[in-house]
């Protein structure tokens, strides 16, 4: 019944956020899929978490949308988020969940999940305001002025916002976890870590591409939202920004089981 119960509940999110204009069809379907495992199998706790990062995210993307808009060009996608998007943010949450529906007393399993959710929902926090930001971003390898929207640069607000994101799913978490654990402190570290190393890949193997037209650097390939054919610049070009959020999310899961199993 529980499972019937997530699913069903799966399917009203998904096609809600699809009204909404928050999901593709394909990111409805599966949102609809990824929520109704997770609401079915993990219920309330697991449940909490991941509505906690989808609404705070889908509502963050409609924040100073306007002031948004010039960015748009520099993105491989946008805010309204497609199957892949969804599976890079929630694929390693499902592994995690059916771990759990396979061993329940596994507790290991519920912190990692923590610490996805955590990463995920900081990098999304991060680029959504830090991109908001009065000053000039630095390219987090080098430390190099960038454009605003350039992969892997970062201000101050924008780590701000990583750790908000990080600290309000840790927060979350804690609600569920037993008096006096630890857990609050690992999944915000988790948040940070993976947020950081989301940061990197996009900086240096994250495929980015160039607009003739338009004198741009882009994540879009093979065109550009202008119509012109996008040319490879640097990165490795199997490496987008979906294979990037989902790096993200594993390194919050391993930085949040290891923190578990320590204080423990």
């Amino acid at each position: 019944m529980q499972i019937l119960i997530g699913f069903a509940l799966g399917i009203i999110v998904g096609y809600t956020a699809f009204r909404l204009g928050a999901l593709t069809t394909s990111g409805a379907v599966s949102a609809a899929a990824i929520g109704g495992l997770i609401f079915g199998i993990g219920g309330l706790p697991w449940a909490s978490l991941l509505l906690l990062f989808f609404i705070s995210s889908s509502l963050l993307s409609r924040v100073y949308k306007r002031r948004k808009m010039p960015l748009i060009e520099k993105f491989a996608k946008s805010s309204k988020r497609d199957h892949g998007q969804v599976l890079a943010n929630g694929g390693v949450a499902v592994v995690l969940v059916l771990l759990h529906w396979y061993s329940p007393h596994m507790d290991w399993v519920w912190a990692a999940f923590a610490g996805s959710m955590a990463a995920v929902n900081a990098d999304t926090w991060a680029t959504e305001l830090g991109v908001l930001s009065q000053s000039a971003p630095r390219l987090i390898t080098n430390g190099k002025v960038v454009p605003r929207g350039t992969s892997g640069g970062i201000t101050l607000v924008g780590y701000l916002a990583t750790l908000a994101g990080a600290g309000l799913i840790a927060l979350a978490a804690g609600l569920f976890a037993q008096p006096g654990s630890l857990v609050i402190p690992v999944v915000i570290l988790a948040g940070l870590i993976g947020a950081t190393i989301d940061s990197i890949l996009g900086a240096s193997i994250q495929g980015i591409y160039y607009c003739p037209a338009c004198d741009k650097e882009t994540e879009s390939h093979p065109w550009h939202y202008c119509g012109t054919r996008t040319k490879h610049m640097r990165g490795w070009k199997w490496v987008n920004n979906d294979i990037v959020n989902l790096v993200c999310s594993f390194t919050g899961a391993i930085v949040a089981f290891g923190g578990w199993i320590l204080i423990r």
